[in-house]
């Protein structure tokens, strides 16, 4: 048993044609790779030089704020809200993941899709809707002031609420990444150990969660930068991090410069917890030691677990959708029987639709190169090129918009104020989310399959799209979904780089709610959670482990 606990150490070559170490690339491996994983790397790093641009023209006094205890106890206050929630989602993803991919949860296929459904809700909303029903003087409140006398509740604002609200909204970025490892996991190891006498709590604790390591360290870094990057959120839970100080230095005092300086130091906090990633990453290797065809996992039965795990799925669900789609409910209903007038919302829906398949496209284009570098190229310019890919995802939304104003009306003026730049700022704010979620699948497919083809002549372009890509299929549609779904619900970018009369859902949310409008929000928040289940919803119902057959679950084995 200690061999199935080990993790084998990758070799220092492995089959002609992934050597670890350095080799001069083929053209055609520098044409397919190396060049597209180069142009991506270097649209992120367009952000990071218009902050260079702009911190060279900074005095003193603005690279002293760097040391003022003021931004220390900010960043101090960001690192322990990112670390938190972090936690906090590790805590409900994995048991969700593992409930409804490998047990045999009663409706399991539903828990899977309501467990990640709060993707699609936007932080700022989520946040209103947190404060407009448990705040001070909300709804729940009003009731129990009718019911009991009370007259206020608790104040939720600060570090409890933020916490909460982007702990139920961030945590399918884990649940997404574990999902789809745990329907690529080989079975064969979990077989073994089961024949050695061990449970199956113990085969979960020592075979199959090692092996979730590289998609819980990649899930949980996409949340620490959803959370480093996060505004809404924060901002209406008053709750000072990095990401409202910057936008107060660009909104509030029109000190672009001090931003720009800030705003690189949150790059460095970025650039430390790559570095923690890439540790928990090790260099471990988690695809079978042989290759074979893959078969579906066994269903293991939760007995007297049964219940309790659906309890702890319907509290998640209630928590994180049920409550805050009541909540908009509600809000409609209000304001349509005030007569408040919702208006056609066609063309909205119809832009948003378009911007997030034009942007779920361009990444997964940008994404696959990097990832396939990342894992069958290892060396000090293939990790660059993956690390330089996540830099930008912590920024501001605001910032990468303006960065690109910046190029777009200086250097790009055909493409000022145009859907292809709207396009690039979605692939720069969301390529770390594909990049992780193929990387994971991508691990799991033995380099020796490629190889087999190789050795039949096949082009390495040819081997990727015809073996490798069927392969990681789980992971592309896993990454696709996921961009698909912020890029309905992103902001700033959004709002500043979108074409002239290119009006979008989450562009008419904010406007309501910046108005106080909550109601005229109502309608147009729902439409982003219905029209972005959708791609959850078929990604979900449909998704299996790779190589299965077409057919019901294998019976369930005994937990004796």
């Amino acid at each position: 048993m200690t061999e199935l606990n080990r993790q084998m150490p990758e070799p220092a070559t492995t089959p002609t044609g992934f050597k670890r170490r350095a080799h001069p690339p083929s053209l055609r491996s520098l044409l397919a790779l190396w060049l597209p994983g180069g142009l991506a790397a270097l649209a992120v790093l367009l952000p990071v030089f218009y902050l260079l641009l702009r911190a060279s023209q900074a005095g003193a006094e603005a690279w002293a704020l760097l040391l003022r205890p003021a931004t220390l106890q900010t960043l101090g206050r960001t690192v322990l809200l990112a670390g938190s929630v972090t936690l906090a989602s590790m805590l409900l993803a994995v048991p969700l993941a593992w409930l409804t991919a490998r047990t045999d949860l009663p409706g399991r296929r539903f828990w899977a899709l309501t467990s990640a459904l709060p993707l699609v809700i936007p932080s700022y909303v989520g946040a209103y809707l947190l404060v407009s029903t448990l705040g001070p003087r909300g709804m729940l409140q009003g009731w129990l002031e009718d019911w009991l006398g009370v007259t206020r509740l608790p104040e939720i604002y600060g570090f409890p609420g933020a916490l909460f609200i982007l702990t139920i909204l961030s945590y399918p970025f884990i649940l997404l990444s574990v999902r789809a490892a745990l329907l690529r996991i080989d079975p064969a190891l979990e077989e073994a150990a089961r024949s050695l006498g061990l449970s199956a709590w113990q085969v979960f604790w020592r075979v199959v969660l090692p092996q979730l390591r590289p998609a819980i360290a990649a899930g949980g870094m996409l949340v620490a930068l959803y959370v480093v990057r996060d505004f809404g959120a924060v901002a209406i839970m008053r709750y000072n991090t990095f990401t409202r100080v910057i936008y107060l230095q660009y909104s509030a005092t029109f000190d672009r410069t001090a931003a720009a300086v800030l705003a690189l130091a949150l790059v460095a906090l970025t650039l430390a917890l790559l570095g923690v990633e890439t540790w928990t990453r090790g260099r471990a290797r988690y695809h079978a030691s042989e290759a074979s065809h893959p078969r579906p996992p066994a269903i293991l039965p939760l007995g007297r677990w049964r219940w309790p795990a659906v309890l702890f799925c319907a509290a998640v669900a209630f928590a994180a959708v049920l409550m805050p789609a009541l909540n908009l409910l509600y809000w409609l209903g209000r304001g349509l029987a005030a007569g408040e007038q919702v208006g056609a919302l066609w063309l909205e829906t119809r832009n948003s639709i378009i911007a997030a398949a034009l942007a779920a496209g361009a990444t997964l284009a940008a994404a696959l190169p990097v990832a396939a570098l990342s894992v069958r190229y290892r060396g000090r310019a293939s990790r660059l090129i993956e690390r330089l890919t996540y830099s930008a995802f912590a920024l501001p939304g605001i910032v990468i918009a303006l960065a690109l104003v910046f190029f777009g009306a200086n250097y790009a003026r055909p493409f000022y104020q145009t859907l292809p730049l709207l396009t690039l700022a979605y692939v720069i704010l969301f390529v770390p989310e594909a990049v992780g979620a193929i990387r994971t699948s991508l691990l799991q497919v033995h380099p020796s399959m490629e190889e087999a083809a190789r050795g039949l002549g096949r082009s390495p372009l040819a081997v990727f799209r015809s073996i490798t890509l069927p392969l990681v299929r789980p992971g592309v549609a896993s990454g696709a979904a996921l961009v698909f779904l912020t890029a309905m619900k992103e902001l700033p970018a959004t709002l500043i780089l979108a074409p002239i009369g290119f009006k979008t859902l989450a562009t008419g949310v904010w406007g309501a709610v910046s108005e106080a409008f909550f109601a005229r929000a109502a309608a147009p928040a729902l439409l982003i959670v219905l029209v972005s289940s959708v791609p959850m919803a078929l990604l979900l119902l449909r998704d299996r482990p790779t190589g299965a057959p077409e057919r019901p679950d294998p019976a369930p084995t005994s937990l004796g």
